[in-house]
C-alpha cells in the first residue's frame, strides 16, 4: 500500500479531533465540577452532568467486576479502531471516511478510559429529554460514544442511498 486516499486524510484527522474532544471533555469532568459517581449537575433545560463509571459496553451490557471483561472489551475496541484505519487508508467517498474517522475516533476515545480506568467515563446525562408518548432517554453516554452513533448512522444512510452493484 502507498500512500492514503484522499478519504483517508478525512478519516484520520476526524479521528483525532474525536479522540482530543472525548478526553478534554473526559477531563474537565473528572477535574472539574468535582462530580461523585452518580451525582448529577444540572447543565442546560433536562441536559445534566451525571458522572458515571461504565465497565460494560453500551448501555451498561456485559457489567462485571472481573478483570477479563475489561481486557476484552479493550481488545475488541483495539481490533475495532485498527480494521477501521486499515479500511481509512482506501476511503475514496466523503461519508465514507467520515463514519470510519467518527466509529474509529469513538473507539480509540473509549479504549483510553478502559485501559486508564478500567471503565469508560460516561457523563451526558439525557434522561431527561421527552420523547413521544411519554417516554423518556434511558441513558447516559459521553462524547465517544455520541461519535459512533452518528459514524453508524451515516453508513446506514449511505448503504440505503447506494444503488446497489449487480452482480456480475
Amino acid at each position: 500500500m502507498t500512500g492514503l486516499a484522499r478519504g483517508g486524510w478525512l478519516s484520520f484527522g476526524l479521528a483525532i479531533l474525536v479522540v482530543a474532544l472525548d478526553q478534554i471533555a473526559k477531563a474537565s469532568i473528572l477535574g472539574g465540577p468535582h462530580l461523585v459517581a452518580g451525582e448529577s449537575a444540572d447543565l442546560w433545560g433536562p441536559l445534566r452532568l451525571t458522572l458515571v463509571w461504565n465497565p460494560g459496553v453500551a448501555y451498561g451490557l456485559f457489567r462485571s467486576d472481573a478483570q477479563w471483561p475489561r481486557w476484552a472489551l479493550a481488545g475488541f475496541e483495539l481490533a475495532v479502531a485498527v480494521a477501521l484505519a486499515v479500511w481509512a487508508r482506501r476511503a475514496e467517498k466523503p461519508l465514507t471516511a467520515i463514519f470510519i474517522g467518527l466509529v474509529m475516533g469513538g473507539a480509540v476515545g473509549n479504549l483510553i478510559d478502559r485501559v486508564r480506568f478500567g471503565a469508560v467515563v460516561d457523563f451526558l446525562d439525557v434522561r431527561g429529554l421527552p420523547l413521544p408518548l411519554g417516554l423518556h432517554f434511558p441513558w447516559i453516554f459521553n462524547l465517544a460514544d455520541s461519535a459512533i452513533t452518528v459514524g453508524i448512522a451515516i453508513l446506514v444512510i449511505e448503504s440505503l442511498a447506494s444503488p446497489a452493484k449487480a452482480p456480475p
